[in-house]
């Protein structure tokens, strides 16, 4: 896969946080050798959080957020300062952008705290030391300026230093996989496929398999049974599109591995076991409980929408009660989930793993059980013990 090509939910997050004018948007553009973000004189000029996929050397492909000032003024101030500190929430590197003509700053002190709170790598850049003479250390911090270049190289290396150095991440599937295992993929191809190519999890499930050693074969679900008389032998493993479950279940023998790509990323970015644990709560849903159904990317939804349409449909048949439905998607997600009896949520492909561990978090903080698009389905298929089979650590 190329820099280029890399999903945004693949890249390091970094995010720019900092009081207006200190220089967040220089930095960034030095740092970058682009002119990403707009500078001005005037202050406030970033009032939302921007995001720009780029290479950034020696980090390899990197997402960069520009966050509105964390000093704003005002109710709308507030509520730009509030965006700012979300990002944090989806952030794997922070970087605290401070005026070195100023100082440390309160405001600056109080997202150092919640950099630390949450565990975050992060690095003060002291910026415009062009103009003071007087440069004192700075715990976790250097010296730069963005307008003579100053040190901008240092920084970039530092900020690569910043990244965790873990070999043992976790794959989507490949850890389970040996090689020359032959894995089978059921994609349908319906009016709801994306026209000219596979979605995003497929083509990370296909990669995952092949860096693992073993054979991805690609089939829709009108040719599986076809497919798997002419393997010649029982492949290792099928993995399938949730909605084709009720079909796939029927043609996939008992004794070969089956679940499906929606499983795979529960266990790969969010919580499997609690999406599992979660999912029997349905059953206790009553006339008027109201149910969140969040999806992490933005789309043209079809007649037959699975957050929309299927899924509401599954669970009117599965439990006979009237429940109402609300619905979240992209990278808006409710803070406060009390009035909800329980969350499903998609796979959460287009999210990187910090934010769908954040919603995570969120549901269990409030005590709101939250499942996953694939467990729920093959749960109301009666099939989710099957599906899991291929974790044998997971226990149900």
């Amino acid at each position: 896969m190329s820099l280029n090509s890399t999903p945004a939910s693949d890249r390091i997050h970094i995010g720019i946080f900092g009081r207006r004018n200190a220089g967040k948007s220089s930095i960034i553009n030095a740092v970058t050798g682009q002119s990403l973000a707009i500078v001005s004189a005037v202050k406030g000029t970033t009032t939302d959080p921007v995001y720009k996929a780029m290479e950034l050397l020696p980090l390899g492909p990197v997402m960069i957020i520009d966050t509105p000032g964390i000093d704003d003024m005002g109710e709308l101030g507030a509520k730009r300062i509030e965006k700012a500190y979300d990002v944090l929430n989806k952030t794997d590197i922070a970087l605290l952008v401070a005026d070195g003509t100023q100082g440390i700053s309160h405001e600056d002190k109080e997202i150092i705290s919640a950099f630390e709170a949450k565990k975050l790598p992060y690095m003060i850049i002291m910026n415009k030391c062009d103009q003071v003479t007087d440069r004192y250390a700075v715990q976790n911090g250097m010296w730069v300026s963005a307008k003579t270049g100053e040190s901008i190289n240092e920084l970039k290396n530092a900020i690569s230093r910043l990244v965790p150095n873990d070999d043992t991440t976790l794959k989507i599937i490949g850890d389970k996989l040996k090689p020359n295992d032959m894995v089978v993929l059921v994609i349908p191809i319906d009016k709801a496929a994306p026209k000219g190519r596979l979605i995003l999890p497929q083509q990370q499930t296909i990669r995952d398999i092949l860096e693992a050693g073993a054979t991805a074969l690609v089939t829709r679900d009108s040719e599986l049974k076809a497919t798997l008389e002419n393997l010649g032998r029982k492949p290792s493993l099928v993995i399938t599109d949730s909605q084709a479950f009720n079909y796939v279940k029927t043609v996939v023998p008992e004794d070969v591995l089956l679940t499906s790509f929606s499983i795979l990323f529960a266990r790969y970015k969010g919580d499997l076991e609690e999406n599992i644990r979660a999912v029997r709560v349905i059953e206790d849903l009553e006339d008027g409980d109201r149910v969140l159904i969040a999806e992490g990317c933005t789309h043209h939804r079809q007649c037959e929408d699975i957050g929309t349409v299927k899924i509401p449909r599954w669970l009117r048949s599965h439990i006979r009660k009237d429940i109402e439905y609300e619905f979240c998607s992209g990278r808006e997600f409710p803070k406060d989930l009390s009035r909800y009896k329980a969350v499903i949520h998609c796979g959460g492909c287009m999210l990187n793993e910090k934010e769908m561990k954040h919603r995570i978090s969120l549901c269990r903080e409030q005590g709101v059980p939250v499942t996953n698009y694939g467990i729920f389905i093959a749960y109301t298929n009666g099939i989710l013990e099957r599906s899991l089979k291929v974790f044998p650590e997971i226990k149900l």
